[in-house]
């Protein structure tokens, strides 16, 4: 039987059921909270919020969530797990990885691959570790084990510190098996580096890799390729419409189900309980940026313009299990 690690432990892929594959919790700028906690307010406070969004969310329906909160995003696993404690009927899977448009934290700095040209000697990356270890033994100490990793690659296109993350990522998938999600940039064909880099070069195959937000381009003949190539698509950010609309990421889905190719993608919403990187004032411009956009709006739009009910099974259940089941 294939399990996947959650954060209350394994869960059998068979029993994921309906799953969101790109839902934060929490994403924070880790070094402000802790020293100017004041718009965080009280953690219980916070705590029980969400966990009522949560719960709101398994009402309707959904089993599971991916959690790609990962280094450079706030990543807190005890408070991941106190919220999961509130939440027993949602499945949470966390991630490990690094999260970067530019440039590895100062800590990778001068730490492998930058110590090589002086020493003239292959020096590991050490991120290659961390994320292994995060995947087999758990985060800090907490027992949680990560179940995917991540990466990100956006318009500044591959920095050296995003191709040396996700050279790292790729490496870990390899000693792991753990599926892989990357956020992209589909207006910078991004997606098309990630399969030199990822799959060309490093040897993952297409079929093990999310490529996160490439629901934010309305051209399906750059996704129908990404497709053929193997990838599944992350049409997952739904509600997030600042720079399109809800009829284009959904007429996107639409077209891309007509031509065939339901069996890659997933659906989510990239959305959060609270995120510290945007100020809430302007969260009033985004009103349906929030967890149950999918069940309420999108799925009954998919539904009325002739999506079937087999393709949205596929897209929110199938896909997800055979990505963790490596099929």
């Amino acid at each position: 039987m294939s399990t996947v690690d959650t954060v209350r432990g394994p869960v059998a892929t068979a029993e994921l059921g309906r799953t969101y594959m790109h839902e934060h919790i929490f994403i924070l700028t880790a070094d402000v909270q802790r020293n100017h906690p004041g718009e965080w307010g009280e953690e219980d406070a916070r705590t029980a919020d969400a966990a009522a969004r949560l719960r709101a969310l398994a009402a309707q329906g959904v089993t599971t969530i991916v959690d790609p909160t990962v280094i450079g995003l706030g990543r807190d696993i005890p408070r991941i797990q106190r919220v999961a404690e509130e939440v027993p009927e949602l499945n949470i899977i966390v991630a490990t990885g690094l999260y970067t448009y530019d440039s590895v934290p100062f800590f990778f700095r001068h730490r492998g691959p930058a110590l090589n040209e002086a020493l003239g000697a292959d020096v590991p990356d050490p991120m290659v570790d961390m994320f292994v270890g995060d995947l087999t033994e758990g985060v800090a100490g907490t027992g949680v084990k990560a179940g995917m990793l991540k990466c990100a690659i956006d318009h500044e296109g591959l920095t050296p510190g995003v191709e040396r993350v996700m050279r790292a990522v790729a490496r870990a998938h390899h000693e792991t098996g753990a599926p892989i999600t990357v956020h992209t940039h589909p207006g910078s064909r991004t997606g098309e580096v990630v399969k030199r880099v990822m799959c060309d070069e490093e040897g993952v195959e297409p079929s093990r890799i999310v490529l996160g937000h490439s629901g934010d381009t309305a051209d399906c003949d750059h996704l129908t390729a990404l497709a053929d190539a193997g990838f599944v698509l992350g049409m997952d950010r739904f509600g997030l419409n600042l720079e399109t609309t809800f009829e284009a990421r959904a007429d996107t889905v639409i077209e891309m189900c007509r031509r065939g190719y339901a069996g890659h993608m997933v659906l989510s919403q990239d959305a959060s309980c609270y995120i510290d990187w945007i100020d809430p004032d302007v969260m009033v411009f985004l009103p349906q940026w929030h967890y149950l956009h999918l069940g309420d709006d999108v799925l009954p739009y998919l539904s009325e313009h002739g999506v079937s009910a087999e393709q949205i099974t596929t897209m929110l259940a199938d896909v997800p299990r055979r990505l963790f089941e490596g099929s």
